[in-house]
Protein backbone atom coordinates (compact mmCIF):
# COMPACT_ATOMS: atom_id res chain seq x y z
CA UNK A 1 0.00 0.00 0.00
CA UNK A 2 1.26 3.15 -1.09
CA UNK A 3 0.93 6.65 0.85
CA UNK A 4 -0.85 7.87 -2.13
CA UNK A 5 -3.69 5.73 -1.70
CA UNK A 6 -3.99 7.13 2.02
CA UNK A 7 -3.97 10.68 0.55
CA UNK A 8 -6.31 9.52 -1.95
CA UNK A 9 -8.98 8.52 0.74
CA UNK A 10 -8.20 11.32 3.08
CA UNK A 11 -9.10 13.64 -0.01
CA UNK A 12 -11.89 11.76 -0.87
CA UNK A 13 -13.32 12.44 2.80
CA UNK A 14 -12.38 16.00 2.44
CA UNK A 15 -14.19 16.76 -0.46
CA UNK A 16 -17.40 14.52 0.90
CA UNK A 17 -17.49 16.16 4.27
CA UNK A 18 -17.57 20.13 2.81
CA UNK A 19 -20.38 18.86 0.27
CA UNK A 20 -22.17 17.43 2.79
CA UNK A 21 -21.47 20.54 4.64
CA UNK A 22 -23.02 22.72 1.91
CA UNK A 23 -25.98 20.77 0.71
CA UNK A 24 -27.19 20.45 4.27
CA UNK A 25 -26.69 24.49 4.92
CA UNK A 26 -28.88 24.53 2.14
CA UNK A 27 -31.65 22.43 3.17
CA UNK A 28 -30.98 19.33 0.91
CA UNK A 29 -30.48 16.91 3.45
CA UNK A 30 -31.16 13.83 1.05
CA UNK A 31 -28.81 14.78 -1.64
CA UNK A 32 -26.06 15.20 1.71
CA UNK A 33 -26.50 11.92 2.42
CA UNK A 34 -26.84 10.68 -1.00
CA UNK A 35 -22.99 12.22 -1.49
CA UNK A 36 -21.66 10.37 1.92
CA UNK A 37 -23.50 7.25 0.81
CA UNK A 38 -21.23 8.03 -2.68
CA UNK A 39 -17.93 8.92 -1.05
CA UNK A 40 -18.16 5.82 1.07
CA UNK A 41 -19.21 3.89 -1.43
CA UNK A 42 -16.10 4.92 -3.63
CA UNK A 43 -13.74 4.80 -1.03
CA UNK A 44 -14.63 1.05 0.13
CA UNK A 45 -14.52 0.04 -3.89
CA UNK A 46 -10.68 1.28 -3.69
CA UNK A 47 -10.24 -1.00 -0.63
CA UNK A 48 -12.02 -3.65 -2.20
CA UNK A 49 -9.74 -3.24 -4.96
CA UNK A 50 -6.36 -2.93 -2.52
CA UNK A 51 -7.10 -6.22 -0.49
CA UNK A 52 -7.64 -8.04 -3.88
CA UNK A 53 -4.42 -7.29 -4.60
CA UNK A 54 -3.04 -8.41 -1.37
CA UNK A 55 -4.29 -11.43 -1.95
CA UNK A 56 -2.95 -12.71 -5.12
CA UNK A 57 0.37 -11.03 -3.56
CA UNK A 58 -0.23 -13.62 -0.84
CA UNK A 59 -1.06 -16.49 -3.46
CA UNK A 60 1.43 -15.72 -5.58
CA UNK A 61 3.92 -16.09 -2.37
CA UNK A 62 2.67 -19.39 -0.95
CA UNK A 63 2.80 -21.03 -4.66
CA UNK A 64 -1.14 -20.99 -4.39
CA UNK A 65 -1.92 -20.93 -7.99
Amino acid sequence: MDIDFIFRIAAIGIIVAVLNQVLQRSGREEQAMLTTLAGLIVVLMMIIYQISDLFDTVKSLFGLR
